[in-house]
């Protein structure tokens, strides 16, 4: 497990995932329902979508060496320009369940959070992330501590966080962090 690799995967989707439609839609379901019961679809739809992205990832490391830095490259340059260019979406409303027991709710957190998810920016870059450093370990505990800190936070207050730190703020450094990370790629595809 490289440590660095873990924080940097952490600190980038961490950021990318604030201004999400899934935090938007784990606050909501915090907002009805008990918070642990949520949190913990929450938690398992994000293990799904990690274990997704780092697939697709092994398959993308697969390519020559400079072809992943420039494919990673213009991926991250994508995912700033998602962020930069990002509209406010009005959260769906999710089918309430029936009752509020743990499998209802934890159910309905985990396919709400899975189908938000699936092809999201940040599955994106887990895979990118994954395909650069070749350590799915520590890309996909990183991707997935930062997805659930993301999901607990919206849950259990994600509006007292947006009274202290503007959103554009959030968006801005994720959007430069990626860029810096874009940047990287590309001088590596280029010299090789």
């Amino acid at each position: 497990m490289d440590l660095t690799v873990f924080a940097v995967t952490f600190g980038i989707i961490f950021l990318a995932e604030l201004p999400d439609k899934t935090a938007l839609a784990a606050l909501m379901l915090g907002t009805r329902y008990r918070a642990a019961y949520v949190f913990a679809g929450v938690a398992a739809a994000m293990a799904v979508q990690v274990g997704l992205a780092l697939a697709a990832g092994s398959l993308l490391a697969l390519l020559p060496h400079r072809w992943v830095e420039g494919v990673t490259g213009v991926l991250f340059l994508a995912g700033a320009a998602m962020l930069l260019l990002h509209k406010d979406e009005e959260a769906h409303e999710a089918k309430e369940p029936s009752s509020s027991s743990f499998w209802k709710v934890a159910g309905t957190s985990f396919l709400v959070v899975a189908v938000a998810e699936f092809g999201d920016l940040t599955q994106i870059m887990t895979a990118n992330l994954a395909a650069k450093y070749a350590e799915p370990l520590s890309v996909g505990l990183g991707a997935w501590l930062a997805l659930c800190a993301v999901g607990g936070l919206a849950i259990l207050g994600g509006q007292k966080l947006l009274k202290h730190v503007p959103m554009k703020v959030i968006i801005r450094v994720a959007a430069a962090a990626m860029l810096v990370l874009a940047g990287i790629s590309i001088v590596g595809a280029v010299t090789g």
